[in-house]
């Protein structure tokens, strides 16, 4: 019900850009730019935590992209989803490399050839999905996923992963207090693990993926719970590290691999 109010309010309210403010439209040019208009970046916090996957960051997290990012997540502007979702593709492509077969630039190993990447998303919180309404980053994750698709890349979402436990509220919280807090939260899903099992997903082509980050912690432990999978000790990229990919990260993330 909340989604359809949000849609009925997109047509009916004046629209403003949620990047700066500007009038009649819901991305302006300037903002789309500072979302899209520069190449994805391999990032990476400092200190970051051990296990985290090689990410790759499309804008850093500030003035109009955050805004961007806020708005699509807290305040359920949806239609934000395609720019977002675009920028998270072209994220994927730059961890992944642009041809199967060939080494990729995060260093874990060539892709094999033929099969579908496979967007996991960092789930939320049941109670955060309920608050909001939708799930932002799986949202995102669907379109970048058909983005991909559209640039013949093939890609499909599968949501594997899940909350074993309830987290605090990561806001506040210094880069130690956070990988504590989320210290073995998350597990794979029966139908990951029944998939892991049967050998009907490879580990090599799972990207994690999530909104944003910081600390990375949340993406560290999504990749443990993916790599303790089952079949995962039979997979070379796993022991090495899974790829992720985000839509933007902290600028001092972008800083650190700042060529």
């Amino acid at each position: 019900m909340r989604n359809l109010w949000h849609e009925l309010s997109g047509l009916l309210l004046p629209m403003t850009c949620a990047g700066c403010g500007r009038p009649r439209t819901e991305l302006c040019a300037v903002c789309r730019a500072a979302l899209l208009g520069g190449p994805a970046r391999r990032v990476r916090p400092s200190p970051g935590p051990p296990g985290l996957p090689a990410v790759y960051a499309a804008a850093p997290y500030e003035n109009a992209v955050r805004a961007v990012l806020l708005a699509h997540k807290e305040r359920g502007a949806l239609g934000l989803a395609g720019a977002l979702g675009r920028a998270l593709a072209g994220c994927v492509r730059a961890g992944t490399g642009q041809l199967d077969g060939a080494a990729t630039p995060s260093g874990a190993g060539p892709l094999r050839a033929g099969a579908p990447l496979l967007l996991v998303p960092v789930p939320s919180a049941r109670s955060a999905t309920a608050a909001r309404g939708h799930d932002p980053v799986r949202r995102i994750a669907v379109t970048a996923a058909r983005e991909l698709r559209r640039s013949g890349r093939p890609a499909h979402v599968l949501a594997v992963l899940r909350q074993r436990r309830a987290v605090a509220d990561q806001s506040g919280l210094d880069a130690w207090q956070r990988r504590a807090n989320l210290a073995g939260a998350l597990e794979l899903t029966a139908a990951g693990e029944r998939l892991l099992r049967r050998g009907l997903v490879s580990h090599d082509r799972v990207i994690l993926v999530d909104d944003l980050l910081t600390t990375g912690s949340t993406l560290a432990e999504a990749a443990r719970a993916v790599g303790e999978g089952p079949g995962a000790d039979r997979e070379p990229a796993v022991r090495g590290g899974c790829r992720a990919a985000v839509v933007a990260a902290s600028p001092s993330a972008f800083e650190i691999n700042r060529n």
